[in-house]
């Protein structure tokens, strides 16, 4: 179907506002954790509790994205009234994270009730706004945008290392401050992205709702979990070790960012390749990819072909986490996008639970050559299991 191009005009101007708004978001997430143990030992919360903040957290999320993405597929058939829902709860949001590094002296009470209220708010900017997307974007524009939505989660990665060193050396308050006025900010023009989106859609676009193919959306999130086992162990706990081996601590910065300039680099390519062969296609791709990089990242014998593992395998994550948003939306076409998109991340967030919790428990120094093994064998059966719902997908025309 060919797009008219006002309709392709106004969707990458909101996908590339979507990108904004996810980095400004995402570089929140990377001050909260760099100052939590900070914060939390000010308020009288023990160090050893700490972790286990950031395991609550992704508890939060895993509960409220599904929350989240089944209430915008119900509110968002009002025009302007999800944009606008969204817009007030980050509001919530920003006030409870501009308030952390103020309410260190009144209490640990008051500073996980703080802690708690960012969590569940946090979740109005991850599921609602691929709601809109998926709503209201043609579907042959949704990989681009959907590209363009995740390339803010990839610079944010990026730039992630070199702000731990760096914002140590200001004030929590002001850090904290100035993430929560950009995210309020940018969040603001909300309601123009989805009237922007409304008008400019085409009449096919809005279809009456729709049923999900339960099999297949089981398949695709029990493949989501698994792949995204495979990213947390890879990219969080081997990663840093395996670098190690050739470079110093001062160096780690540079190198573990080309992960995550791999997964920016694939974003557009990667939109390319999902329009022609399909979401679930180019996940099984690129996670068999993903194995076959980090199984040389574990073999390389310099610096060289570890980094440059590293940057393929940050490039199949990249096409593995973009054609999974749009594979997401394409699940739910006709009106439950927000229900399956919240299920993806809830999945997103039930792996990071698992890396973290480990993390907290000592369990990520029980075996270390199986640790740098399991990432190759669970995106190896991922994109196995991916591979193998292809045909039921396009036995049972559900676009993938």
């Amino acid at each position: 179907m060919s797009v008219p191009a006002p309709a392709r005009t106004a969707s990458t101007r909101v996908g590339m506002y979507f990108g904004l708004l996810q980095l400004v978001f995402n570089l929140s997430w990377v001050i909260y954790v760099i100052y939590l143990p900070q914060l939390a030992a000010q308020a009288g919360v023990a160090a050893w509790v700490v972790p286990w903040i950031l395991v609550a957290d992704q508890l939060i999320f895993l509960l409220c994205d599904w929350a989240a993405g089944l209430a915008s597929d119900s509110v968002g058939r009002i025009l302007g009234r999800l944009g606008k829902i969204i817009a007030w709860v980050t509001a919530i949001s920003a006030l409870a994270f501009l308030l952390l590094p103020l309410a260190t002296d009144l209490g640990a009470g008051l500073f996980l009730v703080l802690t708690a209220t960012w969590a569940i708010t946090s979740s109005a900017l991850r599921a609602p706004p691929l709601t809109l997307i998926g709503r209201y974007t043609p579907t042959d524009q949704q990989p681009m945008i959907s590209s363009l939505f995740l390339l803010g989660l990839g610079i944010s990665g990026a730039v992630a290392p070199f702000l731990g060193e760096w914002a140590t050396a200001y004030d929590p308050r002001i850090m904290f401050a100035a993430s929560s006025l950009s995210v309020v900010v940018v969040t603001g023009s909300i309601v123009w992205a989805e009237k922007a989106l409304a008008s400019s859609a085409s009449p096919v676009v809005k279809q009456p709702l729709s049923r999900i193919h339960r099999l297949p959306l089981t398949r695709f999130l029990a493949a989501v979990l698994l792949l995204a086992l495979a990213y947390q162990i890879h990219a969080f706990i081997n990663s840093g070790p395996l670098f190690s081996r050739f470079a110093g601590p001062d160096e780690l910065p540079d190198l573990l960012s080309v992960f995550w300039i791999g997964f920016s680099v694939a974003m557009l390519p990667a939109s390319w390749l999902t329009k022609r062969f399909g979401g679930i296609a180019v996940m099984a791709a690129g996670a068999v990819i993903a194995a076959g990089a980090a199984w040389m990242a574990t073999l390389a014998a310099d610096l060289l072909a570890l980094s440059a593992a590293q940057f393929v395998c940050g490039c199949a994550w990249g096409a593995v986490t973009m054609s999974a948003v749009a594979a997401a939306l394409r699940l739910g076409h006709g009106g439950r996008e927000g229900t399956v998109v919240g299920a993806m991340y809830s999945v997103l967030a039930a792996a990071a639970l698992v890396r973290i919790a480990a993390v907290a428990a000592d369990f990520d120094h029980t075996s270390v050559s199986a640790l740098l093994w399991l990432p190759v064998t669970t995106w190896l059966v991922g994109g196995l299991l991916l591979a193998s719902a292809t045909r039921q997908l396009a036995a049972g025309s559900e676009p993938g």
